[in-house]
């Protein structure tokens, strides 16, 4: 079969076709770039150039070929999704890691446990997963998150030692990379849990406000021997009996202990002694019982809501009061508001959970 093939392919063969390179004058090198140089090397449409033989390819200077210089990334996780977050996971770590050297070179490392319970509580406030998605330049998934927040929380531990152990070099270090961290909503964060102080004023009296359920209590206490805190004791022809808007005790017959609700004494305002003992049990827990004048308004709410917030209210008054009260009514539950709300009523039931009487016919 070999022996018809041969022939057959000597006669197809084109007759201009050669494997042997065609002859092209010098001449026509003339107008040519060398490689690496010309618009078609920068991306343009440059002239076509034909493909070289295998001995002519060192026949151009050196100078013509191509120089690749290869450029290092500036970071290892250059090459990773997220160059950004891991980046800033190494650097706490490394953090850790020198912290943790440097305070057992002080011997303060392993820490005792009644010593680190007796460390002063810190309470971070570290960027939520929105402000470390902008920071990281990444999505900040929970996972990472977690993981980022675990490193802060181990670093915050060791600044706290070294800021309790008076090691200012070391507190600096690690104090400088915690900042960057922390929310700046810090101070706002801090101070939500942190009650108001009520400030007396010019006549000693103080103005608070209770609640319980849907009730509030304003309330208004002053001591019964109460002097102006102030040489001044205000406008001319502003007495107390025009501030209270009742007459003298010398006058009527009102005792210098007296306790009104909505211009009524208690008495006649809370006819149930229950009541009545609710309002009372803070005087009667700080030991003040008819030591101060209470004077109050109520709104919302029924008699039990309403001496609720009138207890509360007056709680909150003897601490501003006397701060020395502030454990002993502390513990007895009475500064703390009463979170116990009414359950709102359901649809299809008479009330919160009361059903409408069953009828089968």
């Amino acid at each position: 079969m070999n022996v018809l093939r041969n022939p057959l392919r000597q006669a197809l063969r084109r007759p201009y076709s050669t494997t042997q390179r065609p002859f092209v004058p010098p001449a026509q090198f003339n107008n040519v770039q060398p490689r690496g140089v010309g618009p078609r090397a920068a991306g343009g449409a440059g002239v076509r150039r034909r493909r070289r033989g295998p001995k002519e390819e060192n026949d151009e200077p050196s100078h013509w070929q191509p120089q690749s210089v290869k450029v290092m990334p500036d970071s290892p996780s250059f090459y990773t999704g997220r160059p950004v977050y891991y980046d800033q996971v190494i650097l706490l770590q490394n953090a850790i890691a020198q912290s943790r050297r440097a305070l057992k070179t002080l011997q303060l490392l392993p820490l005792p446990e009644f010593a680190r319970q007796s460390l002063p509580p810190l309470r971070p406030v570290w960027k939520d997963q929105e402000e470390m998605t902008i920071d990281f330049q990444s999505k900040m998934t929970t996972s990472r998150y977690r993981r980022v927040v675990t490193l802060l929380n181990e670093l915050n531990s060791y600044f706290n030692i070294a800021s309790t152990a008076d090691c200012t070099d070391l507190e600096a270090a690690i104090g400088q990379i915690v900042a960057m961290f922390e929310s700046g909503k810090k101070a706002a964060s801090l101070d939500q849990g942190k009650r108001k102080k009520v400030e007396l004023d010019h006549y000693g009296r103080s103005y608070t406000v209770g609640k319980r359920k849907t009730s509030s209590a304003r309330v208004w206490m002053i001591p019964v021997h109460a002097k102006p805190r102030h040489m001044n004791p205000g406008p001319p022809g502003e007495s107390m009996e025009e501030i209270f808007g009742i007459q003298s005790p010398t006058h009527t017959g009102i005792t210098t202990t007296t306790v009104l609700v909505n211009n009524i004494p208690l008495a006649e305002y809370f006819p149930i002694p229950a009541d009545r003992e609710r309002i009372m049990r803070p005087l009667k827990v700080a030991g003040v019982v008819g030591a101060y004048n209470v004077f109050s308004i109520v709104r919302g709410g029924g008699s039990s809501g309403q001496s609720g917030a009138l207890s509360h209210g007056i709680a909150k008054g003897l601490v501003a009061h006397e701060p020395a009260l502030t454990t002993v009514l502390k513990r007895a539950k009475l500064t703390r508001r009463d979170p116990r709300m009414v359950e709102r009523k359901k649809t299809g039931l008479a009330k919160a959970r009361k059903r409408y009487t069953w009828v089968k016919r």
